[in-house]
């Protein structure tokens, strides 16, 4: 049931958000050059790998310089993408890895291998389900950037006190996700309401 509410709103949504899709596309080839999108291999179902996608808003190889998390003042970020990142349009893209069936529209955000081979014990289970665009630990580090730029140490931070929280929050969702939580979770996320435990 979930993967046909699934299809059956990308394929819609994906329609209807095509100008916007195609608009986003032009701007930033206009201002930032090739490639229009950013895949990274991220850990998906039962551990297996897929690639999500994004519209590119940093510089091209950015993953090479600076720190793994992206901060609110990152230079790395390019005008355009700044604007994308702040209204989330960078993440429209990754309605097509709903409809290839490697993403859901909520669930644990997906990690990169690296994070993902930190799962341990019950902490597995989040591998269990389709990752998500949404969930709690998503809206609970809605502000997440602004959060690292605050931080002396941003990867520290990240390692030792977001990321187990978000693995807390992403193992709870997976022992009690129902259709109505999915749907709480979604209307949270479409009119920015924040997220309370």
């Amino acid at each position: 049931m979930k993967r046909l509410l699934d299809f059956s709103i990308s394929f819609v949504g994906f329609i209807v958000i095509s100008p916007i899709l195609m608009v986003t596309a032009l701007l930033i080839k206009a201002t930032a050059g090739s490639p229009l999108f950013y895949r990274q291999e991220r850990v998906g179902l039962n551990g297996k790998i897929f690639k999500l996608y994004k519209f590119r808003t940093m510089v091209v190889d950015a993953d090479k310089v600076g720190t793994s998390v992206t901060t609110k003042h990152d230079s790395r970020v390019t005008p355009t993408g700044k604007f994308l990142r702040r209204f989330k349009l960078d993440e429209l893209p990754q309605l097509i890895n709903v409809l290839k069936g490697d993403m859901s529209f909520v669930g644990p955000r997906p990690d990169v291998p690296g994070f993902a081979d930190r799962l341990q014990g019950e902490d597995r289970i989040i591998l269990t389900v389709r990752p998500g665009i949404t969930g709690p630990a998503t809206l609970k580090y809605r502000n997440e950037e602004a959060l690292l730029a605050a931080q002396a140490d941003p990867d520290k931070y990240n390692a030792d006190v977001i990321y187990p929280d978000k693995v807390r929050l992403n193992r709870e969702y997976v022992k009690n996700q129902s259709f109505l939580g999915d749907m709480r979770y979604l209307l949270m996320t479409v009119f920015g309401r924040p997220f309370h435990e």
